[in-house]
């Protein structure tokens, strides 16, 4: 009967498909399964051939395996590698390159023979490329195959560097790269237009001979793609789609990168569910935007012809459950998000009392307070509350070169002016100018150029702070140290931050902690942010009193924006309070026009922010609920 059951509920699912709690969890389990394989064969004498693949996502599965290499002598003398692809051209000691990666975080920790290690080169001339491409493909079949190919997904939905348009039986070959993939390589090369836009790479006709294929995903900005992988029709626009023809793949995922499977999405419409208040809130919602009626008009009929039968028996009649969330939603919105004072609470997202709170706003970067929640900053302070906003990293890797020598030459020209210049300054902006002259992409700039870009982006926070209402003892900047690493790859988290944060929250024992929950950031710092603050909060909860009346509320915005079923909070701005925010972000010159990072999104801060209040507004407007010009969205975390 389970097996039944797992069928019924997986059955929009064109190969398997396991699904662990986190990236951890799962790497662990491949890089366990990896170690079997190379026991099993050392047991027979005999080689283990592997395919590896580089990129973030395996990156835990190799420090998995380098830990079995150096704590329980896992030894990798009988193991051949065959990598899956290479950007061209691509100097091997570049530290873009596989080769590069591959020995950072796997070969220069286990006893692997070099010479067992292949790795397409990506030196070669041109005309010497199909018959190295040829001798490629010959190795491998020499060596008896690959036992394991590990792999990833590009967002285009390749594998390997086998983008849209490529033929299930390719070979290893010369490959263009698609766009999506130079901008999401973009990062590592310190802009995309230095991002090599050719590649070497296996191609899907050698994937498929591997005895075993598994393919990893972590995290939610994969889910889009990993369900157009696992449940769409096969095509060559999503090359990763042909692994459903294997017999021997299998994807293993975390349970973000698994959240658009319809059994993780839309439960109803494989399995009967237990319908808990969330659920059915998420439920109803996606039935009134899929048939784009309000949900007070929703009916038996809509509820029984789209999977929702069993609501309907269990908790109808249908119209008491469109009521009930209809109240539900109706009961987020708030225009007072520190809670209204002497007013009846029990049906109002924030607490009456104490009727003014002490906040913090954490703020990643030095402008995600304003993009995120600007509206809300401003209203928080309007209506009196204690507010204090913390800037957890100075951002300096955010600003161009030439805003920073701008800056310094300014320094120099108001110093002479006023008589008071010094021949170190001077010479101190020809060097720097110097240096950004010769730069290399992705460079690390020196102490003295990192320090003009952080006191740019202060100086911008300051003023967008000020701007909100803030005393300048109000506005904390914390320069956590993981990020100050100079390069866009942060350094590891320590005690020192979190001590930090711990000491600015017990300084001023908040009633409220807004911190940014939009995890899409490219960079990874808003999640390392607020993991900061949750591993801060939970240990003062075990001593400080205070802390149990402190709320965490997320807001999101710069790069996402929450669902609708998912909000707890939603503060409705009126025209001229979306102004107010606008001008708030337009206080941050050096993100304006063309940020340093812009993501996907070409849109602006500004219009990025000021796009998606307007479409939560609407997404409430389509419910049937009030018509706002603008809302900001928070849900509340409960650590």
């Amino acid at each position: 009967m389970a097996r039944l059951n797992l069928l019924e509920e997986t059955r929009f699912e064109k190969l398997p498909v396991t699904v662990f709690k986190n990236p951890k969890e799962a790497s662990i389990n491949v890089a366990h399964r990896i170690a079997n394989i190379i026991k099993d064969k050392q047991k027979n004498n005999l080689n283990a051939v592997l395919g590896l693949a580089t990129g973030a996502t395996p990156i835990a599965v190799y420090a998995e395996l380098v830990r079995l290499h150096k704590e329980e002598g896992l030894s990798f003398k009988n193991v051949i590698t065959f990598n899956l692809d290479e950007y061209y051209p691509m100097q091997p000691t570049a530290a873009q390159s596989y080769v590069s990666f591959m020995n950072e975080h796997l070969f220069d920790h286990i006893d692997i023979d070099k010479n067992n290690i292949h790795i397409p080169d990506g030196t070669l001339k041109l005309e010497e490329i199909p018959a190295f491409c040829l001798a490629y493909e010959r190795k491998i079949g020499d060596v008896g195959g690959l036992d394991m190919q590990i792999l990833g997904i590009g967002r285009t939905g390749h594998i390997g560097f086998n983008e849209p348009g490529s033929a299930p039986n390719s070979g290893t070959r010369l490959v263009t790269l698609d766009d999506l993939t130079r901008r999401d390589a973009a990062r590592d090369f310190g802009g995309k237009s230095f991002v090599p836009t050719k590649a070497i790479t296996m191609g899907i006709g050698t994937i498929f001979k591997a005895r075993e294929i598994v393919l990893m995903a972590w995290n939610r900005k994969k889910s889009p793609i990993i369900k157009k992988a696992v449940e769409g029709e096969m095509s060559s626009e999503v090359p990763a789609t042909y692994l459903q023809l294997s017999d021997n793949v299998e994807f293993v995922l975390d349970e973000d990168a698994a959240s658009m499977l319809t059994r993780f999405d839309t439960p109803w419409l494989v399995k009967d569910c237990v319908w808990t208040d969330q659920l059915t809130r998420k439920a109803v919602i996606w039935l009134a935007n899929t048939l784009h009626k309000p949900i007070l008009k929703l009916t038996e009929d809509d509820f029984n012809n789209n999977g929702m039968a069993q609501l309907a028996l269990e908790k109808g009649p249908v119209y008491n459950i469109n009521i009930h969330i209809f109240n539900k939603l109706q009961h987020t919105i708030t225009g007072w998000p520190g809670g209204k004072p002497n007013a009846d609470d029990s049906q109002r997202p924030e607490r009456a009392e104490p009727a003014k709170k002490r906040v913090v706003i954490f703020s990643p970067h030095p402008d995600d307070d304003v993009i995120s929640m600007g509206g809300t900053f401003i209203r928080l302070v309007d209506q009196k509350h204690d507010v204090h906003v913390a800037y957890q990293t100075s951002g300096n890797t955010a600003v161009w070169d030439d805003d920073a020598l701008r800056f310094v030459e300014f320094n120099n020209d108001f110093s002479e002016k006023m008589g008071i210049a010094h021949p170190e300054m001077k010479n101190m902006y020809t060097k720097m100018r110097q240096f950004i002259e010769q730069k290399k992409p992705n460079q690390i700039d020196t102490p003295e150029i990192q320090t003009v870009k952080g006191l740019i982006r202060k100086g911008e926070a300051i003023a967008g702070a000020r701007y909100c209402g803030l005393e300048d003892d109000h506005i904390h900047f914390m320069a956590l140290p993981f990020y100050e690493s100079g390069k866009n790859q942060k350094n590891p988290v320590t005690e020192a931050d979190v001590l930090l944060t711990m000491e600015l929250l017990q300084k001023i024992k908040p009633e409220q902690v807004f911190a940014a929950g939009d995890f899409e950031d490219p960079h990874g710092t808003h999640i390392v942010c607020f993991n900061i603050i949750l591993e801060a909060l939970r240990r003062l909860q075990k001593t400080e009193s205070w802390v149990k009346d402190c709320w965490l509320w997320m807001y999101r915005g710069a790069w996402l924006e929450f669902e609708t079923h998912e909000i707890e909070m939603s503060v409705p701005l009126s025209p001229q309070e979306v102004e107010r925010k606008k001008f708030a972000i337009f206080k941050h010159q050096s993100q304006k026009d063309r940020a340093v990072f812009p993501g996907d999104d070409a849109r602006e801060f500004w219009q990025r922010a000021e796009d998606r209040n307007r479409e939560t507004a609407k997404a409430y407007d389509n419910l049937g609920l009030a018509d706002y010009e603008a809302m900001e969205a928070f849900v509340r975390y409960k650590f």
